[in-house]
């Protein structure tokens, strides 16, 4: 999920807090900033920050996963609360976590809430390039755009805030209202960007780490996203725009400081070192494609989907789209044990009109099915869902389109739905993910002689990006370069 997203799904979520600040304080407040001295609008106490990230830190664990290395998880948050300590919110609940995401991408939440992914890890050369990362995300906080930004759109939403609490259908008509204002105000300034790129400097240099690592990062941002070739950039591009001038000027910023940088810390090898055995791209034991027949390994069922769908495998739900748009379908798992009892509960929500619960088999399994509509003033939506238990586990399956098209897609959606089926093909059930493997290299190499040595799982172009090579484009004596093995090719 894009970080300018889910600041849009935070600021929805917080939009009860801030309609209660606005209304116990119709005139905005502002207070100087500890840490940019700066004069700041303010809405929100520190008591009510702290809970929002407090709230929302579940929903990234569950939504994005944590990465499964104690060692790793305990290493990063000691490098971030050492680094926080040194800052003018040393109280805050800082909290430092590894995602189990290949996107490349770190983010902080309000209250001191911090997260990388395993995927900027893996891109990363140095723990100085690592606490970097974490200083920007901490001048985030510590500044409090996050906040900042949220009274601003509570302020520009005052009317839609208080109309929330008044009307059950104005609150509906704030909700998305609310979207629009997200967009607006979360995704964070260039000032911000910059604000957080200086005082991400000053919390690395207060941590005696050598700061001309920083400028770096930001080329590994560049790269990346060149690589992307106008596709998918790194998630981190969505609220850090512009990392080549960024690189640039942070450099300047470097060479200007008067200070003696002899004595700062490094620790490339012990941070590469770290590195070595970590999950490297999308973790197929959670799902994977195969054209379009989505496997999933570790819950050892297939499903199918239809051809030319958009699609995307989340931790907590598979997705899949229409090429128009117009019709989706979704699959993840619920509580209810009995799925004829899971149906009756989809169908009994407010808002929905349900057929008549039938019950059956799908690929040899217990189900329960059911049609169903959403009465909308833009349009009705239709569409059929589908309970499965397998193996102790019941799944959701849901096709989902506008009830004038559902002539159109029913093939394809029930098509789907009744696609479930059990793997038991051992190449499927015994894949692995692909890993990072370090090799210490005994003599100077092109990439192109990296690759015939030792052999990856992934394009050169790929390992270009993992590897930091020379200005000849060479891999270094006694360099430790990273090789990619394994995975559902390997």
């Amino acid at each position: 999920m894009s970080m300018t997203l889910f600041r849009v799904r935070f600021a929805r979520r917080c939009a009860g807090v801030l309609a209660v600040a606005a209304l116990a304080a119709l005139v905005p407040g502002c207070s100087v900033n500890p840490a940019t001295g700066k004069q700041q609008l303010n809405l929100i106490s520190e008591s009510q920050e702290v809970a929002m990230g407090r709230e929302a830190d579940p929903g990234i664990v569950a939504q994005m996963g944590l990465y499964p290395d104690q060692a790793l998880q305990a290493y990063v948050q000691a490098l971030g609360s050492g680094l926080a300590a040194k800052s003018e919110r040393p109280h805050l609940p800082w909290t430092f976590r590894v995602l189990d995401d290949p996107l490349v991408n770190a983010f902080a939440l309000p209250g001191g809430f911090v997260y990388v992914t395993r995927g900027i890890m893996a891109h990363l050369e140095s723990e100085a390039e690592l606490v970097g990362i974490l200083g920007h995300e901490i001048g985030h906080v510590t500044a409090r755009h996050s906040v900042n930004q949220l009274s601003k759109q509570q302020l520009a939403g005052l009317g839609i805030g208080i109309g929330m609490i008044v009307s059950p259908r104005m609150a509906q008509l704030g909700d998305l209202a609310q979207t629009g204002m997200g967009l607006l105000f979360l995704k964070y300034s260039r000032d911000d960007e910059r604000q957080a790129d200086g005082l991400g400097l000053r919390y690395v240099l207060r941590g005696n780490y050598d700061p001309r690592e920083i400028p770096n990062v930001f080329g590994v941002l560049q790269r990346v996203s060149q690589a992307s070739g106008g596709g998918r950039a790194p998630s981190w591009m969505a609220t850090h725009p512009d990392p080549g001038q960024r690189q640039q000027t942070m450099a300047a910023e470097v060479a200007r400081l008067q200070v003696d940088l002899s004595g700062t810390v490094v620790n490339a090898r012990p941070y590469q070192q770290r590195l070595d055995g970590m999950v490297f791209g999308p973790n197929p034991r959670e799902g994977y494609f195969e054209g379009d027949r989505f496997l999933h390994p570790d819950l050892a069922f297939s499903l199918d989907l239809p051809a030319g769908w958009k699609r995307e495998n989340q931790k907590q739900a598979l997705v899949a789209q229409s090429e128009a748009g117009d019709a989706i379908l979704q699959m993840k798992l619920v509580d209810e044990a009995s799925p004829a009892e899971a149906a009756r509960k989809f169908v009994a929500q407010e808002g929905l009109t349900g057929g008549r619960v039938e019950t059956g088999r799908v690929g040899g399994f217990t189900a329960a099915s059911s049609l169903f509509e959403v009465p909308q003033d833009s349009g009705d939506l239709g569409g059929r869902v589908t309970f499965v238990r397998y193996n102790d586990r019941t799944y959701q399956l849901l096709g989902l389109t506008l009830t004038e098209k559902w002539s159109t897609y029913k093939g394809d959606l029930e098509g789907t739905l009744n696609s479930f089926r059990r793997v038991t093909d051992r190449k499927v059930l015994d894949v692995q993910p692909s890993r990072l493997a370090l090799v210490d290299l005994d003599r100077r190499m092109t990439l192109a002689e990296f690759q015939k040595r030792y052999p990856s799982t992934v394009p050169i172009q790929t390992l270009g990006l993992i590897n930091r090579l020379d200005s000849q484009g060479n891999l270094a004596t006694n360099d430790l370069a990273k090789r990619v093995v394994g995975g559902p090719g390997g």
